[in-house]
């Protein structure tokens, strides 16, 4: 929590405790970062180098009817497994299809083609209507689908999911927040099996997974490119905190 100072008529002095709990905003940034995209070339990431480059900047996929994507297909991080952390990316895409963030996943040998991962997906879309908004979670490859969806604090417990709480954030509220059509702030946070995703400086989505069976602990980070209609995605200032 912290403490608000108000200085009150007749020269008194008071201070306000205010829990840091009811405000739900991102945590304060941190030196701690290691950038995971150099703003030049894909250096340290693999994808189909048909589909991905590097423009102005900018990490761009795009799928078209000449360059289709032979199944969802990701650009996949290069430095190593994350389990602990603290992810912070930019992103802006079109509306004709969908995106995500991979991470804590498994790269997949001899699947549709060579960039499939599974797990845990932060979905990305150019949408405001729930239910089919960024940042739930989507299992990638796995069978829970829709784990966690925008607005809810719950947890899949062995014998399923619960929601604890579905007013993080409500319709109206949303549409405020999202910026269609422009670049939106993600901020994922992971710390053992606790789940955060923050849009725009806002918590969205707070998720336990007591599942043992299903639980990921450790992973890859990756950039989807959606199968289906041609899209495009972008992505920028992609730097990563590891929590000891």
């Amino acid at each position: 929590m912290f403490r608000l100072s108000l200085i009150l008529p007749l020269g008194l002095f008071a201070t306000v405790v205010l829990a840091d709990e009811g405000l739900k905003l991102a945590p304060p940034d941190s030196t701690e970062f290691q950038s995971l995209f150099n703003g030049t070339d894909l250096s340290g990431w693999d994808g189909d180098p048909r589909l991905w480059s590097v423009k102005d900047g900018i990490i761009h996929g795009e799928t078209t009817p000449e360059n289709a994507a032979k199944g969802n297909t990701f650009l996949i991080c290069q430095k190593g497994d994350f389990g602990d952390f603290e992810l912070h990316l930019s992103f802006r895409c079109n509306a004709t299809n969908n995106s995500g963030v991979q991470y804590r996943s498994t790269h997949l040998e001899n699947a549709s083609n060579d960039w499939v991962v599974k797990g845990y997906q932060h979905e990305i879309r150019n949408e405001e209507d729930f239910p089919n908004v960024s940042s739930f979670i989507y299992d990638e490859k796995g069978k829970r689908g829709r784990i966690c969806m925008v607005a809810e604090k719950a947890v899949w417990n062995p014998d399923g999911k619960k929601v604890l709480d579905d007013s993080l954030i409500d319709q109206a509220g949303f549409k405020q927040l999202m910026k269609v059509d422009d670049w939106n702030d993600v901020i994922i946070i992971a710390k053992g099996n606790r789940i955060q995703h923050y849009l725009n400086g806002k918590l969205v989505l707070d998720f336990t997974d007591n599942a043992p069976e299903l639980a990921l602990l450790k992973g890859v980070i990756a950039l989807q490119l959606h199968a289906g209609k041609p899209m495009w995605t972008e992505f920028k200032d992609i730097k990563i905190r590891e929590i000891k």
